[in-house]
């Protein structure tokens, strides 16, 4: 199966020394579990066009340092983008930024919280069991970067992951061929660590940093969510 990635996220300027500027976050992780993948890329943030969705056979919108509320010219034509693939059934995924333009062209609402930054170890309770999800555990860690939310669910989507911080962190819809998460298991340990760095003083005191990296150090999740994943998209072959 070839998955198509949809980037509109890419490193941040901090880190650009250490890292790519796009890195292969979803290879790697989908290597670990020897997931069988092929992989193209649209890098939609350097004026890629967007493909045609019956040409597609399976879809991932990553993060982004955009929100929805923002205009680039390429977020209206992305919203249509979405509402189509939905509509030819063809599976998608959407993480991060990509859970929430999900969710706003599928009929939500999303919202920067007043709750502020979601950073490092999240754990959510798996409130509703989907197929790929059977089997596993209620609660499940996964690592997190984001200050919007999703506040409002589209009336075609159900929550399946959720934490008090987080109410509606993982969604699946009717279709059976969308699902989305605010968490990032595409994200390596040392990567999301890094991600910390840059929040020192916004908003993270020097404390506060201290304790989130020792606090990815506990166990995630996300050779679990991958293989979920994976079943989502229909096995990998």
């Amino acid at each position: 199966m070839k998955l198509t990635l949809l980037q509109v996220y890419e490193t941040p300027f901090d880190l650009i020394d250490r890292y790519e500027r796009y890195p292969p976050h979803f290879q790697e992780l989908f290597a670990k579990i020897r997931a069988d993948f092929s992989y193209e890329t649209i890098y939609v943030l350097d004026g890629d066009p967007l493909p045609d969705p019956d040409d597609l056979e399976g879809i991932i919108i990553m993060g982004s340092r955009f929100g929805v509320y923002d205009d680039p010219e390429w977020m209206e034509p992305l919203r249509d983008f979405i509402r189509k693939v939905y509509d030819a059934q063809t599976p998608m995924l959407g993480i991060c930024f990509g859970h929430q333009i999900m969710a706003d062209a599928l009929g939500g609402d999303v919202r920067k919280s007043d709750k502020g930054w979601g950073l490092g170890h999240h754990r959510y309770e798996l409130t509703h069991k989907p197929d790929f999800m059977r089997a596993a555990p209620e609660v499940i860690s996964l690592s997190a970067s984001h200050q919007d939310q999703v506040t409002t669910p589209p009336e075609t989507a159900t929550t399946f992951l959720a934490s008090e911080f987080c109410p509606h962190g993982g969604l699946v819809y009717e279709s059976g061929k969308a699902m989305s998460l605010q968490a990032h298991p595409e994200f390596e340990r040392e990567f999301s660590k890094d991600l910390l760095d840059i929040r020192l003083n916004n908003p993270l005191t020097a404390a506060q940093l201290i304790l989130n990296k020792i606090k990815l150090d506990d166990p995630l999740d996300d050779e679990l969510m991958a293989v979920a994943m994976v079943k989502f998209f229909g096995g990998g072959n």
